[in-house]
């Protein structure tokens, strides 16, 4: 007997499905074929599927077609002596187009019953694709509700450029980090950054230990033996900006002037160097607020583990992560990203500048407000190639230009980060200090909870300043091919 999966698949073959090339339209009887096989898998099913993916121009299988997630409630159970996660997922989502099945990323993990609105859906697995097909139709604005019981030893995932993301395990518990795709690691969902939702999460784990996650803490409560966490973050955000912190932490609470909740989680190795820094937040704040306008979330604060092997510090909403002890600027750039990045959030990975230029840029701004060099003179030393320390890594930011990356390998390389603040310097030369912070703060808001992609920036500033010429910015600077000559 050939399974529903082997079945769809031998259609596909036979209709010449390549869904790494772009979509065209499919004849009829092949299209008539496809929707048989799906009714026959599916219990009386009838309709459309929805995309295994959003083409995105780096990671085309990530997200998926047909829907958009408002809200996931995830319920987690954690013991990291046994690396076991039971976990179930329930997703509210509202159908883009009649939907007749619908894929969830989910890396690993064994998923062992789906339901759609309470009723059994039947589902198979390929790769990172959970492919769910409900009992009934789903029309389009419909909402639905998707629910995935599953467990299973997480996954950590390995970036195209190397690097480490996804279900990370420490010395004493774990660190669960998404860019750009690992929360597929350890929560079914539409994991892209177009498709942004709120968020409630419950993680149990041993009594000693803490969960920590993005935005409030409702409760913590102890019973034999272990210990419930329930936090919940009302604002949307990216798949990308969940995160989980699960391990022996020094907690601290406080609020800043305007009473906004501080949480901070450090590792007890790692709070004496992490308390100068982390007590400025709200001072960070403050100024951050004056120059990028109100302050997008309901809470603040940080995690510091003690991850060296990880590498990187990470944006995550309302509580960025640092692998250690940060310094002033790294907390800067991480905090500046609660606008630019959480609150906007890129329309693809090609639109990363948007986060890290805008964040590096953050960082030249705190340096002149307080006493270093002027973000003109970073510019400057920038070009001259006297800003690093070596000549190779000044020619590293001139490889290619930073709306443009080459590769999936090569989102988050210097050109991304530093001529990308070199593109925003250039603006404020052409504008004026005055309109440009109207342009910082205006930018922050006209997209606030949204996602924006680069020409939605190029246009919106050209509207600011109608009367000046951009051409030669955006050619030379943001899309043009090595050093541009200096106007």
């Amino acid at each position: 007997m050939v399974s529903c999966a082997r079945r769809i698949a031998i259609v596909a073959r036979s209709v010449r499905l390549v869904p790494t090339l772009p979509a065209a339209p499919l004849p009829a009887a092949p299209l008539l074929a496809a929707a048989l096989v799906l009714t026959a898998c599916g219990g009386g099913v009838h309709g459309t599927p929805g995309g295994s993916g959003v083409r995105d121009p780096y990671f085309p299988k990530a997200g998926n077609g047909g829907y958009d997630v408002t809200h996931y409630g995830l319920r987690l159970a954690y013991d990291p002596a046994a690396h076991h996660l039971t976990g179930t997922a329930t997703l509210t989502a509202r159908a883009t187009k009649d939907l007749s099945a619908f894929n969830l990323d989910l890396l690993g993990m064994e998923v062992e019953k789906v339901t759609v609105g309470g009723r059994s859906a039947r589902w198979n697995r390929a790769g990172q694709e959970l492919t769910v097909r409900p009992h009934g139709d789903i029309d389009r604005d419909e909402t639905f509700r998707v629910t995935v019981r599953y467990s299973g030893a997480p996954e950590s995932v390995t970036d195209p450029d190397g690097s480490q993301e996804g279900w990370l395990r420490t010395t004493d518990g774990v660190l669960a980090l998404g860019e750009p795709t690992g929360s597929m690691a350890w929560f079914p969902g539409n994991h892209h950054p177009s498709d942004k939702a709120a968020y409630d999460l419950t993680v149990t784990v041993p009594q000693g230990l803490r969960a920590v996650s993005n935005g409030e803490l409702r409760s913590e409560t102890t019973a034999r033996g272990r210990t419930r966490f329930v936090w919940h973050s009302g604002e949307p955000m990216a798949s990308y900006l969940a995160t989980l912190a699960i391990g022996r932490f020094d907690i601290s609470r406080s609020r800043t002037g305007d009473g906004l909740p501080v949480y901070t989680a450090v590792d007890p190795a790692e709070a004496a160097a992490s308390r100068p820094v982390l007590g400025r937040i709200p001072e960070v704040l403050r100024w951050a607020e004056r120059r990028f306008g109100p302050y997008p979330f309901s809470s603040t604060g940080a995690i510091v583990d003690r991850a060296p092997e990880v590498g990187y510090a990470l944006e995550t909403q309302s509580r960025p992560v640092f692998p250690g002890a940060p310094g002033i600027s790294l907390l800067v750039h991480e905090l500046a990203h609660q606008w630019y990045g959480d609150s906007v959030s890129p329309e693809s990975w090609r639109d990363m500048w948007l986060n890290e230029g805008f964040a590096t840029y953050a960082e030249w701004l705190w340096e002149e407000d307080h006493g270093g060099d002027s973000a003109q003179e970073t510019f400057d030393a920038l070009y001259s190639g006297e800003y690093f320390d070596t000549e190779a890594a000044g020619e590293e930011i001139w490889e290619f230009p930073p709306a443009d990356p080459p590769s999936a390998a090569r989102i988050s390389d210097p050109p991304v980060y530093w001529r990308g603040a070199m593109v925003l310097q250039k603006v404020r030369q052409a504008v004026g200090d005055d309109r440009f912070w109207r342009i910082l703060r205006g930018w922050a808001a006209e997209h606030r909870y949204g996602n924006a992609e680069t020409a939605d920036f190029t246009a919106y500033v050209e509207k600011q300043a109608p009367g000046e010429d951009f051409e030669g910015i955006w050619e030379d600077w943001l899309y043009g091919e090595g050093r541009p000559e200096r106007a």
